[in-house]
């Protein structure tokens, strides 16, 4: 009888969540993904969408969603994380989330196997239920008060988040005002990922980044004082064998003027359907070797003055050490500056020791990502 009661009460609740659905984009940063952060869009694809390197949005319209429409989404992810809960209690686990719970209401309902709603909730609760990430490519474009509002209430209904992340434009933080920001820290957003990309105001006017490097460094500063947690990403080689030296050295200045928490490094590899694909398919961009890069990296690390942690969380960070492995450990905290600096150098100069031929090539990537 107990046995049957407990299926009961799984085929309830699959059925129950097999009905619900909220809005999920594709993109977070890789840390989000590695925390199994709880992905709730605010708003949908990128408010600029004109960068010459990235096709993520490319074709998908803005969409600025309405409060209640979030609202909605956040009461949707609180029923299908109670339904979790409820099959946990009932199979004995105490309201504990274990694959236990998992394989339970997926025999009640295989179908779930394929569901991404109830993937990404269990897979946020398996994982503490501690962190989520606000999509998609700017959701401080939002309204302030509209973003407070969405804040607020998810800390209300989701009582287990301890961090709360999104992505920002450096243009969209430097148009904000300095109490803007401050009340959208203390209502709940803790960390912001930021595309800096270059601090290179040619090249910044070449990929069409819309904005300048007094605007990344207004925006970022602004980030900083209102006590947000930041993360600036930067791409190795995005000037080409053209523009390296202006590329590392500017990024180097801008970065050591903003001084954020975290410094994360992407290599950059041309993506087909961009113009600036275009410009490497016909000549006008010369991607550099990877000793070409490790050389560029270099400058850049030589010229930061920064208290952060410099990361390489990212597979494109692919130079090989003399054993063979990664010259740059991947984990999302990676290398504490400036104590760490040195070491950071000095793995540079032993990549740069190796025959090039050790190291992965990135026009074979190219090539690869063209098929």
């Amino acid at each position: 009888m107990v046995v049957a009661a407990q299926n009961d009460t799984c085929k309830e609740s699959a059925r129950i969540i097999a009905e619900l659905s909220f809005s999920i984009g594709v993109y977070r940063p890789p840390s989000e993904g590695g925390s199994a952060s709880l992905l709730l869009r605010v708003t949908e694809n990128c408010p600029w969408n004109k960068c010459a390197f990235c096709e993520m949005y490319k074709d998908h319209p803005f969409v600025y969603r309405s409060v209640d429409d979030i609202k909605s989404d956040i009461d949707t992810v609180k029923k299908i994380s109670d339904e979790i809960k409820a099959v946990s209690e009932k199979i004995g686990q105490g309201g504990k989330i274990t694959r236990d719970v998992g394989m339970a209401i997926l025999r009640a309902d295989p179908s779930l196997n394929n569901n991404q709603y109830f993937i990404s909730v269990f897979n946020w609760l398996y994982s503490g239920g501690k962190t989520a990430f606000l999509q998609d490519a700017d959701s401080m474009i939002m309204r302030p008060r509209e973003l407070i509002a969405v804040l607020k209430y998810l800390r209300e209904k989701l009582l287990s988040l301890i961090r709360v992340t999104s992505y920002a434009r450096s243009k969209t933080l430097a148009h904000r005002k300095p109490e803007d920001l401050q009340a959208i820290r203390e209502a709940g957003l803790d960390r912001l990922h930021v595309g800096l990309e270059t601090g290179d105001d040619e090249l910044l006017a070449v990929i069409s980044k819309g904005v300048t490097s007094a605007q990344q460094i207004e925006g970022g500063k602004k980030a900083m004082a209102a006590g947000f947690q930041l993360s600036e990403y930067w791409m190795t080689d995005l000037g080409g064998r053209e523009r390296w030296r202006q590329h590392a050295e500017n990024t180097a200045r801008v970065l050591t003027a903003i001084n954020p928490h975290y410094i994360r490094s992407r290599p950059f590899v041309p993506r087909p359907g961009t113009p600036i694909f275009d410009e490497y398919e016909n000549g006008r961009l010369h991607i550099s070797s990877p000793h070409e890069r490790l050389e560029e990296l270099r400058v850049m690390i030589e010229g930061l003055n920064v208290t952060s942690r410099v990361c390489f969380d990212h597979q494109m960070n692919s130079w090989s050490n003399r054993q063979g492995g990664l010259l740059f450990h991947q984990d999302y905290e990676g290398y504490k500056f400036p104590e760490e600096k040195p070491l950071v150098l000095e793995l540079i100069s032993e990549g740069l020791s190796l025959d090039e031929s050790r190291h992965i090539n990135v026009k074979d990537l190219i090539a690869m990502n063209s098929l």
